[in-house]
């Protein structure tokens, strides 16, 4: 997998994580605004081609 494949992917998945997280009922709200707003800022542009229909 290409470094920016990988950097896009563990992004993504540390952001599901956090949205797990986000709906449990002793969540820390403040925390998962906090790490949310930083992991959605340092998300990559998605590889090429990675959605269909979109040329690499």
């Amino acid at each position: 997998m290409c470094p920016d494949c990988e950097d896009f992917a563990r992004t993504v998945l540390l952001l599901g994580h956090l949205a797990t997280y986000a709906e449990m009922p002793d969540a820390d709200a403040t925390f998962v605004g906090v790490v949310g707003s930083a992991l959605a800022a340092s998300l990559p542009e998605p590889p090429p081609g990675l959605f269909p229909g979109e040329s690499a």
